[in-house]
């Protein structure tokens, strides 16, 4: 079942534009989610009892986090058809509470890699074409709190060299949807690991001067002209943390922002400081990382044992 397969067709223009409502990642979500649900006998529009009995029949054998996902793209193909929402009701709505509080829900997180794992890795990267790729990647991906999508996404027009580092310019991200675009500022490190040097080294060595910055590198050296994909950000991730010496479990993609999020909160930095690099959408959804960092600052126990 498509997003858009709504009774009455829309003209070739209204479609466009209700494709392009939601990420294309989104759309693909959503997809998903509605050929599972179709597979299990769901139809669309559905009853709040048929969705109710999907969520509990499902609750044994999906995660919280995933059954909230189904919901939602079932809620999202309701408002697309412009039919009652089942969603909305107080029986699904029950429903859901009963499952996360027999269940739980709590979220499985990106383990973070944090400045001093960040710098262990980057001690031990090489010197070869992926490995100056690799390099800026990762510093890159950290000083900036990219997410994936963000990092794989830069081309070479989206930086420009200013006196204090480097401004990335993202056409579009996860809380930019309509493409308004967002200014990242990478300044100058003070340590051995510096951001903006390795991004323009891998740009000298790779010779790339126009379109995607990072991009995939055969076994022989050579850079192809397509981009990276998400899922390559967090193989490289685990591929340099395994080189390094350290457990690949639980990082991921998503460590890099991660990583900084929770190392500027060890620090003492700020949360709005925090919050205007990596552009969270509100504190709440910071503060996981502001916890984290935090638990062993001032920490009762610590000033009692």
């Amino acid at each position: 079942m498509q997003l858009v397969a709504l009774a009455t067709k829309p003209s070739s223009g209204t479609r466009f534009f209700i494709e392009n409502s939601v990420s294309s990642n989104s759309r693909r979500a959503y997809e998903s989610d509605l050929r599972e649900f179709e597979r299990g006998g769901g139809t669309i529009p559905a009853s709040p009892e048929t969705l109710a009995e999907y969520l509990a029949c499902n609750a044994a054998r999906l995660s919280v986090a995933t059954l909230v996902r189904r919901l939602a793209s079932i809620s999202k193909a309701h408002q697309v058809h412009g039919v009652p929402n089942p969603a909305h009701s107080p029986l699904v709505r029950a429903t859901l509470r009963g499952i996360k509080r027999t269940r739980g829900c709590a979220q499985h997180q990106a383990k973070p890699l944090l400045r001093e794992e960040l710098i262990r890795v980057l001690d031990a990267i090489g010197d070869k074409r992926k490995d100056h790729r690799d390099r800026a990647l990762l510093l890159t991906g950290f000083a900036g709190a990219l997410r994936r999508s963000e990092l794989v996404g830069l081309n070479v027009g989206d930086v420009e060299n200013v006196r204090q580092g480097l401004i990335l310019h993202l056409q579009r991200s996860k809380t930019d949807q309509e493409a308004h675009g967002q200014k990242i500022g990478i300044p100058f490190a003070r340590g051995r690991w510096c951001p903006v040097a390795a991004l323009e080294a891998w740009l000298a060595i790779s010779e790339i001067r126009e379109g995607p910055i990072f991009r995939p590198i055969d076994r022989h050296g050579h850079v192809h002209d397509w981009r990276l994909s998400g899922e390559a950000v967090g193989e490289i991730v685990r591929q340099r943390v395994s080189a390094a010496g350290l457990d690949t479990s639980g990082y991921s993609g998503h460590s890099l922002r991660a990583g900084l999020a929770t190392s500027a909160a060890q620090l003492g930095v700020p949360t709005w400081t925090i919050r205007a690099q990596t552009r969270h959408a509100s504190d709440a959804m910071l503060s996981r990382y502001i916890r984290a960092g935090e638990l062993f600052t001032e920490n009762a126990a610590g000033a009692v044992l």
